[in-house]
C-alpha cells in the first residue's frame, strides 16, 4: 500500500501528492493581484532576490544605467523595507559608481546603495540566499553564486548582506553558453545539501538545470530538468523554498516569447526535491498588465522568493511591481456549487488536530471525513459528524461532533475525504 507520511508537514495543492480521487472538484490555478504603487517602490532592477530576514524585508537587484534607464548596468543594488510595501535606498557609500558627477542621481560621489560593482561579469546576477545550514559561520550567514558563461559560478559569502567576498572558483562550469541570467541556490533541509538553478540552453532554447552541493564548493554535474514544454523559452527559475513549508519548492519561471517581441509572462512550478520539476498547470501565473511596458522586452521577472507580507498575505515581486496572494494560495482544490469531493491517497501524520486554510462562499461549505486505509468512515468521523465549514479562514482547526482531538489516530493509516461545495482548500496540516 502506497502511504504517505505528511508528518506535521504543511501540505499544498501544488501537485496531485495527496489526491488519489476526485469527484465534481478540480484544482484552480489562483491569479496574484497586482496592488497599487506605494510612495517609495522598489526600483525595477533585473534579476532581484528578496529575502525577509526577521523583521527586515532586504532586496538586491541589478542596476541600471542612470543615463540609459532601459539598459543594466554591472553593478547589484540593495533596498530595505519593514513591510515589504515601502522601500528605501540606504547611503551605503561602499562604491562609486554612475554618471559624471554633473549629471546627478547616481553620481561618483560613493552616496548610492550599491554592494556590488567593478567586478565585471561577477556584478551580473549575485542572488542571495540566508544560508540555514546547520553550523554556518556568521560571517557566511549569507552566500550567493555569479558569474558568466566565460567565468564559470563563483561563490560569494557576506555577514551582513552589504559586504561581500568572492571565494576561489570556478564551482560550477558548464561546456556551453549558460549563467547569463539568475542562478539562484539556497540550503535543502529536505535533501540536506545546497541546490542551484541555473540558466542553460537546451536544442536552441533557454532552459533550467540543477547541480547540488554538500559545501559549497564542490558541486554535482548539472541535471537537466526538463521544464521546457516543446519550444519554450524559460529565462529565471527563481527557484526557492516555500516559506511556510520548505519541503516544497516554488519556481516563478520567466517565459519569453521571442517571436513576440521577447515579451514574457510567469509560469508556476513546483518540486518536492530531485531534478524534476511539476507542471500542474502550463498557463501564465502572472500576466502582462494593462500597462504597455509590461508587454516589451523582458519586462517581466519575478524576484527570487515569495515572502510573507501580512497576516494572510504574501507577495511577489516583479520589476518594481507587487503582486499579492492569500497565504498558500497559489493553486485551490475547489468545489462547484453543485458539490464535488476528493479523496487522499493513505497518509500518516503527528499531531492531535487537523488544520485547514479554506474559504467558502455565504451559501457554500466544506466538510471532512476521516476513513481508514481501506476507505472505510472511521465512527465518529464521518461527514454527517462534521458541521459544516463555512467562512474564510488561513488556519481553522477542524471539528467533528465528538471534538477535534486525532491523537489516538497518529502513525495510522487514514485517509481524507473532503466534501466542497461552492468552496477552496488551499492547504492542510496536522498540528
Amino acid at each position: 500500500m502506497d502511504i504517505r507520511n505528511m508528518g506535521s508537514r504543511l501540505e499544498l495543492f501544488l501537485d496531485h501528492y495527496l489526491i488519489a480521487e476526485q469527484r465534481g472538484t478540480r484544482l484552480v490555478l489562483q491569479t496574484p493581484q497586482l496592488q497599487p504603487p506605494c510612495d517609495a517602490p522598489p526600483d525595477p532592477g533585473h534579476y532581484a532576490t528578496v529575502i525577509l530576514d526577521g523583521d527586515i524585508y532586504r532586496m538586491w537587484h541589478r542596476g541600471l544605467d542612470p543615463q540609459e534607464p532601459a539598459v543594466a548596468a554591472d553593478y547589484y543594488c540593495y533596498e530595505e523595507s519593514r513591510d515589504g510595501i515601502h522601500w528605501v535606498k540606504p547611503d551605503l557609500g561602499l562604491y562609486e559608481v554612475g554618471a559624471p558627477a554633473e549629471s546627478g542621481a547616481l553620481a561618483h560621489s560613493g552616496h548610492n546603495n550599491v554592494v556590488l560593482a567593478g567586478m565585471g561579469d561577477f556584478g551580473h546576477n549575485l542572488s542571495p540566499f540566508l544560508d540555514g545550514k546547520p553550523g554556518t559561520p556568521p560571517e557566511e550567514r549569507f552566500k550567493a553564486l555569479a558569474g558568466s558563461s566565460k567565468t564559470g559560478l563563483h561563490p560569494f559569502v557576506s555577514r551582513d548582506g552589504l559586504h561581500w567576498t568572492k571565494r576561489d572558483g570556478p564551482v560550477i562550469t558548464h561546456d556551453g553558453f549558460a549563467f547569463d541570467s539568475q542562478n539562484v541556490a539556497f540550503w535543502s533541509a529536505l535533501e540536506n545539501c545546497y541546490v542551484c538553478y541555473y540558466r542553460t540552453w537546451k536544442q536552441r532554447l533557454r532552459a533550467i538545470r540543477r547541480a547540488t552541493s554538500d559545501d559549497f564548493v564542490h558541486w554535482s554535474a548539472g541535471q537537466d530538468t526538463g521544464a521546457n514544454l516543446p519550444g519554450e523559452h524559460l529565462y529565471t527559475s527563481v527557484t526557492h523554498p516555500y516559506f511556510r513549508a520548505p519541503h516544497l519548492y516554488i519556481a516563478l519561471p520567466t517565459r519569453l516569447m521571442e517571436q513576440r517581441g521577447c515579451s514574457t509572462d510567469i509560469l508556476l512550478m513546483s518540486s518536492r526535491g530531485g531534478p524534476r520539476f511539476d507542471r500542474t498547470f502550463t498557463e501564465a501565473f502572472i500576466r502582462p498588465g494593462l500597462d504597455p511596458h509590461e508587454w516589451t522586452n523582458r519586462a517581466n521577472y519575478a524576484a527570487e522568493n515569495v515572502v510573507p507580507t501580512g497576516p494572510g498575505e504574501m507577495s511577489i515581486y516583479v520589476r518594481g511591481r507587487r503582486y499579492a496572494l492569500r497565504t498558500d494560495g497559489f493553486i485551490a482544490l475547489n468545489g462547484p456549487f453543485a458539490g464535488g469531493e476528493m479523496l487522499t491517497h493513505p497518509l500518516t501524520f503527528d499531531g492531535r488536530e487537523l488544520v485547514l486554510n479554506y474559504a467558502t462562499s455565504a451559501s457554500g461549505a466544506l466538510r471532512v471525513e476521516l476513513q481508514d486505509a481501506e476507505g472505510h468512515a472511521l465512527p465518529g468521523y464521518a461527514l454527517d459528524d462534521c458541521p459544516a465549514l463555512v467562512g474564510n479562514e488561513i488556519e481553522r482547526v477542524v471539528a467533528w461532533h465528538g471534538g477535534s482531538d486525532l491523537s489516538a489516530l497518529a502513525g495510522k493509516p487514514v485517509r481524507l475525504r473532503f466534501a466542497l461545495q461552492d468552496a477552496d482548500l488551499f492547504s492542510l496540516r496536522f498540528v
